[in-house]
């Protein structure tokens, strides 16, 4: 079997509030990326998908759980040992102006990672002009330029091009087109598709937009309210998507048909309560307070994640299978 390129296990992730509180962001999450794969996380604002791509690349380390690359454990690591082993994994954050010194030059923010390492090769330029290509960017135009002269997608692209800089073998996308316009959107997915093959890279994409993360990703995990409610391959999303909250966000999409969901079942509808706090979230199943198929059960006991077939997974007592 083939060593996953990203693997965690039981990630817990809690941030306390004061007086004794603490916000439940990551509860019990595991999830694995082979090589050359994409995971999409896929879920609402405050599920926790970000919270996760910062634990994986230990920013902060979980407050436990396991995380590992390749066959190196992260979590645990000295600070040293985990700040030579986390070069080979690398993150793009969502707002990619704000990601960047806008008081240095591209050519400096692109050469920034192997300054901080000490290497200072005579093909410096060279390099740094060759990963600007990579990412479509003309490094006779961009070469000089500042954050603020840029934009964004031409920052975004930046950004991706720092990260290739270091020769990652994961690179964790945290919303990357959520700030862009639209065309902007499609130009960086396909450059994401495009460097993942060049460079040989496992992507982790973590976005909100169902048809980005379907689109880009050869496996989406769904999550609401810190924990994973189902797993299935991408194609699988919109035919076989069995979870109550996988439908619920399939049937909110502009273009679903209000009578009927793409399985031929009947839409779950929206339920007329309060989304829970995170500081409290409800016992057993997490979503059993918006969901129709809710029982008693549901209230006592929290649902795994188990393996109905063909590299899915769902988490509910009460799914017809």
């Amino acid at each position: 079997m083939t060593t996953p390129a990203l693997e965690a296990t039981d990630l817990v992730v809690e941030f306390p509030v004061g007086r004794g509180q603490k916000v439940h962001a990551v509860s019990g999450v595991s999830l694995s990326v082979a090589p050359g794969e994409t995971l999409g996380i896929l879920g609402e604002s405050g599920c926790g998908k970000s919270t996760i791509g910062r634990a994986l690349i230990q920013m902060p380390a979980p407050d436990s759980g396991t995380v590992r690359l390749g066959d190196r454990e992260l979590t645990g690591l000295r600070a040293k040992e985990l700040r030579g082993a986390r070069a080979r994994m690398q993150i793009i954050m969502q707002d990619p102006i704000s990601s960047l010194n806008p008081r240095r030059k591209v050519k400096d923010l692109v050469w920034e990672s192997h300054a901080i390492w000490g290497y200072d090769g005579d093909d410096k330029e060279a390099k740094i002009d060759e990963v600007l290509r990579a990412v479509g960017l003309d490094p006779e135009t961009v070469r000089e330029r500042r954050p603020h002269e840029l934009s964004g997608g031409q920052a975004q692209r930046v950004c991706i091009a720092r990260a290739l800089m270091m020769d990652p073998v994961v690179l964790i996308c945290d919303e990357p087109v959520s700030s862009l316009d639209v065309s902007v959107q499609a130009q960086i997915l396909n450059l994401l598709e495009a460097t993942k093959a060049r460079y040989d890279l496992s992507l982790v994409f973590i976005a909100h937009d169902v048809a980005v993360v379907k689109n880009i990703s050869d496996r989406v995990m769904v999550m609401y309210l810190g924990k994973s409610c189902e797993v299935l391959p991408s194609e699988d999303l919109h035919l076989r998507a069995v979870h109550p909250y996988t439908r619920l966000l399939l049937s909110s999409l502009p273009e679903a048909q209000q009578s009927s969901s793409a399985n031929g079942d009947v839409v779950v509808e929206r339920v007329a309560a309060e989304l829970p706090s995170p500081l409290n979230p409800p016992s057993g199943c997490r979503f059993r307070t918006r969901c129709p198929l809710a029982t008693d059960r549901c209230a006592a006991e929290e649902p795994l994640l188990r393996d109905i077939g063909a590299g899915h997974q769902v988490a509910c007592h009460n799914v017809a299978l």
